[in-house]
């Protein structure tokens, strides 16, 4: 199969990466095999098998991208150097039109498929410095995290 892909793509002039290039077994409902490789990153996103729902509300097995780990990871560096909790001269209204382009850029391009990945390596960060800022800022919410 390699060969074959390697062949076609020589004839669009392009070349397979040695190290990189590897044949994923895209595991889904009624495949019940098991490979080496059964997932893959490419742009940002991990392929691999993830629960799903047919437009029947019944639930199965599909091969679908989410956010990948190292993107996860680059994106929750960038939220760590806002320093959020740190701006406390700031409204509400200026964190957001601060943040709110790029956190929509995210959602847009890695929310497409399977968002509550997103939500559970990312975003739920803005929320917990949005709520130490909101400690840091006034004076009375400092006691508690749920005002």
């Amino acid at each position: 199969m390699r060969d074959a892909i390697a062949t076609r793509l020589s004839e669009c002039r392009l070349v397979l990466h040695p190290d990189k290039t590897r044949i994923v077994y895209c595991k889904q409902s009624g495949r019940h095999g098991s490979h080496e490789h059964e997932s893959c990153d490419f742009l940002g996103c991990t392929f691999r098998p993830r629960k799903a729902k047919n437009a029947r509300g019944q639930f199965f097995t599909s091969f679908s991208p989410a956010v990948s780990n190292t993107a996860a990871k680059a994106m929750r560096g960038q939220i760590r150097a806002w320093r959020l909790h740190r701006r406390s001269n700031q409204t509400v209204q200026q964190l957001a039109a601060a943040i709110n382009p790029i956190v929509r850029g995210w959602i847009n391009y890695y929310g497409r498929f399977y968002r509550s990945t997103l939500t559970r390596a990312v975003l739920r960060q803005i929320n917990n410095y949005l709520v130490r800022w909101a400690m840091w800022r006034y004076k009375p919410m400092r006691r508690s995290t749920r005002k």
